[in-house]
C-alpha cells in the first residue's frame, strides 16, 4: 500500500472509530447508515464534491462552508454533520472516501454482516444468488450481502471475495492452472 493511502486509512479509520462508538452510544446507527449511503452516493455523482475534498486550493473556511452547506441540504445526522466540520477544520477531507469505507464495514460488523464481492462470467439470477448467499451465510454465520459483478473473460464460473477468502472456480483460472502444468511438465 502506497504511503498517503495509508495515512488516508489510519485518519479515516480513527475518526470512523470514533463516530461509530458515538452512533452505537446513542442508537443513531440507522442514521449513520443512511449518512453513508447519501454521502457516497453525492461523491459519485458530484466532481466538484470530490475536488472540495481533495483539492489544497481551498481554504479551511470554503470547505467548512461548503460542508456545512452540503450537511444542511442532505439533512445529514449531527453526528455526521460535525464530523465533516472537524475534518474540514483539520483538513482532513481527503480521507472521507476511507471515511464511508471504514464506517460501513463497522455498522456491517454491527449488525452481523458481511460484503462479498462476486466476479461471474455471466449475470446472476435472482435464485442463484440467494443461493450463493445462503451457501455463504451458513460457513461465515453472518449474513452477507453480495456485490455481483460480471467479467466475461472468466469464460465461466465464479470468483468470490469474502473477507481476505478468495475463492476461484471460474474457466479462465482452472485454464491458466492447466497451462501451468503444462509447462512444468515440457
Amino acid at each position: 500500500m502506497s504511503k498517503p493511502a495509508s495515512i488516508s486509512a489510519a485518519v479515516a479509520g480513527r475518526y470512523a472509530t470514533a463516530v461509530f462508538d458515538l452512533c452505537h452510544e446513542s442508537g443513531a446507527l440507522g442514521a449513520i447508515e443512511s449518512d453513508v449511503a447519501a454521502l457516497e452516493g453525492a461523491l459519485a455523482e458530484s466532481a466538484d464534491l470530490r475536488e472540495l475534498t481533495t483539492s489544497p486550493l481551498y481554504s479551511r473556511e470554503a470547505q467548512a462552508r461548503a460542508v456545512a452547506a452540503l450537511a444542511g441540504k442532505m439533512g445529514l445526522s449531527p453526528i455526521m454533520s460535525n464530523t465533516l466540520a472537524l475534518m474540514s477544520e483539520n483538513r482532513r477531507l481527503f480521507a472521507l472516501p476511507q471515511l464511508l469505507s471504514a464506517l460501513k464495514a463497522l455498522i456491517a460488523e454491527a449488525k452481523g454482516e458481511m460484503t462479498a464481492d462476486v466476479i461471474s462470467a455471466q449475470p446472476l439470477s435472482a435464485a442463484q444468488a440467494d443461493r450463493l448467499a445462503a451457501s455463504l451465510k451458513a460457513q461465515t454465520g453472518k449474513t452477507v450481502k453480495l456485490n455481483i459483478s460480471v467479467d466475461e473473460a472468466l469464460i465461466g464460473g465464479l470468483i468470490v471475495k469474502l473477507g481476505s477468502k478468495m475463492i476461484d472456480t471460474s474457466v479462465a483460472a482452472k485454464l491458466a492452472s492447466l497451462q501451468n502444468a503444462m509447462k512444468e511438465v515440457g
